[in-house]
């Protein structure tokens, strides 16, 4: 299952950078042996100053046809990290040939774009910045692949 994080703005060079591009390289080494993987970066922004609906335009058009949506959103379902890696596992088992983790702006997700995802996700009820979600989420599919592996990264 491709793995794809679609999100508003860019990222540029520095430690978040470091810390997401060591995280996937680990993902894509350790999922591709699990059907998890490759992870594809695809950032939009928008120029025009459309504000949230707009983003979620550019977002829409980036997410692959038929990719399984999953917004990061603080109204979302948190989950334990084993159970993270138990939720990928059963979208790659249900035949999904690919999932998209979608990150908005600043002022977050639209609400029509939020609404028609297939699955809400949240790091809790604190809003965090777009580029340490980036970190984070990069980091717990790492440590999914890794329990779905039986490595010993993720201890409990």
């Amino acid at each position: 299952m491709r793995v794809h994080l679609c999100a508003v703005g860019r990222l540029r060079s520095g430690p978040e950078r470091d810390l997401i591009d060591d995280y996937v390289t680990r993902f894509n080494r350790t999922g591709r042996a699990l059907g998890l993987g490759p992870f594809a970066e695809i950032e939009v922004e928008d120029r025009k100053g459309g504000g949230m609906e707009a983003e979620g335009l550019l977002l829409s058009r980036a997410v692959p046809a038929g990719a399984l949506t999953v917004v990061m959103d603080e109204r979302g379902r948190t989950l334990t990290s084993p159970e993270f890696a138990e939720q990928l596992a059963k979208w790659r088992d249900g035949g999904r040939q690919d999932v998209a983790f979608c990150i908005g702006g600043a002022d977050g997700l639209a609400p029509s774009f939020r609404q028609n995802a297939d699955f809400a996700l949240s790091f809790g009820a604190m809003v965090w910045p777009h580029m340490l979600v980036r970190v984070m989420l990069a980091e717990q599919l790492y440590r999914a692949a890794s329990i779905l592996a039986g490595s010993p990264y993720h201890r409990e």
